[in-house]
């Protein structure tokens, strides 16, 4: 394998928070950690740092947006079959005329006008992330097979086999997943406690930089011994968008 960059990418208070893989050859990784404030902030940094280098970056945030009605995303369908237990971390994701809407009372409107119903406030709380990574990948054609959607909680259930017993936001969540990530990735705890140290709480929580850690570690092993697709034949949206997400099953001692 010759030098790639695997990028696990979550949403956080301040923006974007980046795990960067840098894999030399299949036995050699460095790590890094970046916060961005815009998506296409990551972007110029990977083409300044790492000019000529091919990249993947996997992002936990919704790629591809139906419209007018056409029922939720199989992506997101298929995900829920797959986590059971933690379906509830997949939510309903507005559709594309709701997502630009002007308000979270306009976007409800449309939305059930549209879409059949209403929009839940979570959902509507990332809707800027949402537009920032659409927007740019409808502006930028080539970096489309580059940046790939990514559960995070499905990604963690790939490298244990079961789902997590615990939230996120907890401290037994914490606990269970770092545990997962230790399993494939032997910086696991440098990053962590990097990011920790490096930025504030309400910058980056510490749920993000873990998502953002199994987003990478996911990335490396997908390129290395193959991805899982949700769905396996992608639905494409009017912008010409994959709607897909993909995870990877543990097959090695990872990174």
């Amino acid at each position: 394998m010759s030098k790639k960059v695997f990028v696990g990418v979550d949403g956080c208070g301040a923006g974007w928070f980046a795990v960067f893989l840098i894999a030399e050859n299949e036995k050699n990784c460095e790590w890094k950690i970046e916060l961005f404030p815009k998506f296409s902030f990551l972007i110029d940094f990977l083409k300044k740092e790492y000019e000529q280098v091919d990249f993947l970056i996997l992002i936990d945030i919704p790629i591809g947006l139906k419209s007018r009605g056409n029922g939720e995303r199989l992506s997101d369908l298929g995900a829920r079959r797959i986590l059971k237990a933690r379906k509830s971390s997949i939510f309903p994701v507005p559709c594309r005329e709701a997502v630009y809407a002007g308000s979270y009372e306009k976007a409800c409107k449309v939305n059930k006008e549209l879409a059949g119903k209403s929009i839940s406030k979570q959902a509507w709380n990332i809707v800027p992330k949402i537009r920032d990574v659409d927007s740019f990948l409808i502006e930028n054609e080539i970096f489309r097979e580059k940046v790939k959607e990514v559960a995070p909680e499905i990604c963690f259930q790939a490298l244990t086999g079961l789902p997590m017993e615990y939230s996120k936001k907890s401290l037994e969540g914490f606990l269970e997943r770092i545990k997962a990530l230790r399993t494939v990735c032997q910086f696991t705890d440098e990053i962590v406690e990097a990011a920790i140290s490096k930025y504030r709480r309400k910058e980056v929580a510490k749920d993000d930089i873990l998502d953002a850690l199994a987003a990478a570690i996911t990335a490396k092993m997908g390129c290395e011994y193959g991805f899982e697709y949700v769905p396996w034949q992608p639905e494409t949206d009017s912008e010409g968008l994959k709607i897909q997400m993909v995870y990877c099953i543990q097959k090695s001692t990872g990174v």
